[in-house]
């Protein structure tokens, strides 16, 4: 049978629970028909890169599928007519992997490198190292009520 991956993204106001209950109903439905889910990864709330449906943010959720085409389009049917469902997509694989995806991986990166060394020298901390106040020049208010200039600055013969 060929090999598919579906990417699903549900609604934000929804709990992960509710969003792993969407995830189960394409399960059953996909195993119901005669295909098998080799794969599945929930990503997390993550950020979406515009708006869709007044919605900021969704709930990711990846399945690996082993199902014939007419399985994974009677999915997709379900999914459309599902309300939590923001978006999905389906693209046709050569191989299900077994090892966590790349947004898994990244993730536990991520949190490894929380510790990242000493801060390196940035562009301005390059030059003269100096205090809060030294060097700085003092700039102070001219005197404007002084006799031998006018209200313009210019200097009058008294």
């Amino acid at each position: 049978m060929p090999l598919y991956e579906t990417v699903l993204i549900a609604r934000s106001e929804i709990t992960q629970a509710q969003a792993d209950a969407v995830a189960d109903a394409a399960t059953a439905q996909v195993e119901a028909d005669g295909g098998a889910v080799k794969k599945r990864e929930y990503w997390g709330l993550r950020g979406l890169a515009y708006r869709i449906k007044k919605n900021r943010k969704g709930h990711y959720i990846l399945l690996g599928l082993d199902a014939p085409s007419p399985v994974v389009q009677e999915m997709e049917r379900q999914l459309t007519l599902n309300e939590d469902v923001l978006r999905f997509m389906t693209i046709r694989i050569e191989e299900i992997t077994e090892e966590p995806s790349v947004i898994l991986s990244r993730k536990s990166d991520d949190r490894e490198r929380s510790f990242r060394g000493p801060k390196p020298a940035g562009r301005f901390e390059s030059g003269r190292k100096r205090g809060f106040d030294e060097g700085r020049e003092e700039f102070r208010a001219r005197d404007e009520f002084r006799a031998d200039r006018d209200d313009y600055g210019n200097e009058e013969d008294i």
